[in-house]
Order: structure tokens, then sequence, then C-alpha cells
């Protein structure tokens, strides 16, 4: 209740958003869920325009942008049945984008034992997926993907531990939960169709992204003039 009672209204349009962009990726129309899933990043994206203070921290705001833009055009390209490449290179270089953000101000990777424990999960969803239908074409870039995604997972558990902060917790949270999502897209893709796959990869990838950004803000944007 905490957190719902300090929402902008762009996060409530974006969970609209999110909500209707996984109902039509459940129910279709296919032309309408390629309208709706990029819109909830575009919120995102405005939020953090709108409200981060781009002159006191122009470095670290950037980053985040640069990470949400680049999601987007991963969302986009992932519309296409041929973009799957072209996808995982996008949200790939989008972690690459949120590992340098957690790591202003702080060591690299300062929580080792978050560090064994997020590549410990990402080694058993990697071998699940190299032994139960992973193209060998595929292995590499999913392989390199996956070592990506939990060097900015375990960044942002030792970014919380390190900062002890509400924000930092909401931004760990959200790196995990964008490893749950990949996990049910790869499984759902490489493995076996999963029941409402659709809902639950939207759903726990917006849950990250607007975790991510409503824990940046907390330290990102413009402080309030009395």
């Amino acid at each position: 209740m905490h957190l719902l009672a300090h929402l902008h209204p762009l996060q409530w349009a974006m969970a609209l958003c999110a909500l209707l962009a996984m109902l039509a990726g459940h129910l279709g129309p296919f032309a309408a869920y390629a309208l709706l899933k990029p819109l909830p990043l575009l919120l995102c994206l405005a939020l953090v325009w709108r409200r981060a203070d781009h002159q006191g921290q122009p470095v670290a705001s950037r980053w985040l942008l640069a990470g949400l833009a680049l999601s987007l055009l991963g969302d986009v390209c992932l519309l296409s049945g041929q973009g799957f490449l072209a996808g995982l290179a996008a949200f790939l270089l989008a972690h690459g984008c949120y590992i340098v953000l957690f790591h202003r101000g702080l060591p690299w990777l300062p929580h080792r034992p978050a560090l064994l424990a997020v590549l410990a999960c990402a080694a058993l969803v990697y071998g699940h997926l190299a032994t139960h239908g992973l193209p060998v074409d595929m292995r590499l870039p999913v392989a390199a993907y996956v070592l990506v995604i939990a060097g900015m997972a375990a960044q942002a558990i030792g970014r919380a531990q390190v900062l002890r902060s509400a924000g930092a917790r909401c931004v760990a949270w959200g790196a995990l939960s964008f490893m749950v999502s990949d996990s049910i897209l790869a499984i759902d893709r490489f493995v076996q169709p999963l029941p409402a796959a659709t809902v639950w990869v939207l759903g726990s990838y917006y849950l990250a992204q607007g975790l991510i950004v409503h824990g940046m803000l907390q330290v990102l944007r413009v402080p309030q003039t009395k």
C-alpha cells in the first residue's frame, strides 16, 4: 500500500497498458497486441524523462534511458517471428546498461553469495534448455545472454545489500523478475509451450521494468522544491 500511494500517474498508465497488452497477447487479435506491447516501455521512458534529474545526475539518467530504449527495441523485434536474435541482442545491451547503472558508486558484484546463487539458478535454466530442445546454433547466443542477465541481477542484489534502501531492494526484485520472465520465455520457446505463457512472460517483464524504474527514481528524481 505504501508503494501504491506514491505512484505517478504515468506509472498507473503503464500498469493499465501492461494489463491490456497481456490480455491482447493471450486472446488476440495480434494487431492489438502489436500496438499495446510497446506502450508500457514508452510510458517508462516518458516517466524517467519527466522525473529524473538530468542536470544533477546526467550520466545515471542516460544509462537508465538507454536501458529502457534498448528494451523497447527488443520488444518490437520480438513481435516478429524472425526477430528473436535481434531482440536477444537488444535486451543483452539493455542489461549491459543496467549493469553499469547499478555499479555506479559501488564495487563490481559486491555480494558474492548473491552472485553464486544467481549463477547457479542461471546454470540450471541454461542446462535445462540445452538438454531439452535448444538448437545448437542458439546455444552460444543464449549462453552469453544468460551470463549477462545473471550479472545484472547479481549487481542489483549486491547494490541492495550495500545500500540497504527501499529503492535498491525494489531494483533488485525487478532484476529477479526479469530473470523469471526470460526463463519462462525461453522454456516456452525452446522446450515446450506453456499455458498462458504470454501472460506470465509479459506480467513478470513489465513488473521487472516497473520496479527498476521506480527504484532508480528514488535516487535519480529531481528534488522537490518547498
